[in-house]
């Protein structure tokens, strides 16, 4: 069965970079043929600020949007986060949706493409802290994407060549952890 990965759009603000670049990931992830992916957007599961009376682990939910985002993220066996950095971490309906869910996550592999001033890489370090909490097992390989370089007076994307090579290497590396991860779950 193909393995399945989620290209999830980490940001939620009108206007934003983070949609061009998920795109962008979504057209040279989908020329593979290795894995399936799929665009994930938060915004479209319009998540309120964790709502939940019991703990994500305990799987115990009440709200209805809470069981639409669990289904959505619990058929995919992997997922490629794409997030702006935002004060230095990640976005907040990003952190906030992964809140949400614990046992979806575990278990399965990510990957990261990040960008800002400083190529979202301090974004990215969180959420691999918040990744490991959740038991996914993240690729050392990610993409950095600059403001400066890689976007055109700093909203139209238009990422530099090497980009490619990068992104390739983490997707290169995403779906042999992905395929490996699946065998703990099956």
């Amino acid at each position: 069965m193909m393995l399945k990965i989620a290209v999830i759009l980490g940001s939620t603000r009108p206007g934003r970079n983070a949609k061009a670049v998920a795109d962008w990931v979504l057209a040279e992830a989908s020329k593979r043929s290795d894995a399936e992916f799929k665009l994930v957007d938060i915004a479209d599961f319009n998540l309120p600020l964790l709502d939940e009376p019991a703990p994500a682990m305990m799987q115990q939910y009440t709200q209805e949007h809470t069981k639409v985002w669990s289904a959505e993220i619990a058929q995919y066996d992997g997922y490629v986060f794409v997030t702006p950095e935002y004060n230095h971490t990640v976005p907040g309906a990003l952190k906030n949706a992964l809140d949400y869910l614990n046992a979806e996550w575990n278990n399965k592999a990510a990957g990261f493409v990040g960008f800002g001033s400083a190529g979202g890489v301090r974004a990215v370090e969180h959420l691999r802290q918040i990744a490991s909490e959740l038991r996914m097992a993240h690729v050392r390989d990610q993409v950095q994407l600059s403001l400066f370089t890689d976007f055109e007076n700093f909203s139209d994307f238009k990422p530099a060549d090497m980009q490619l090579d990068a992104l390739t290497a983490m997707l290169n590396e995403l779906v042999a952890w992905t395929g490996a991860m699946k065998t703990l779950r099956d």
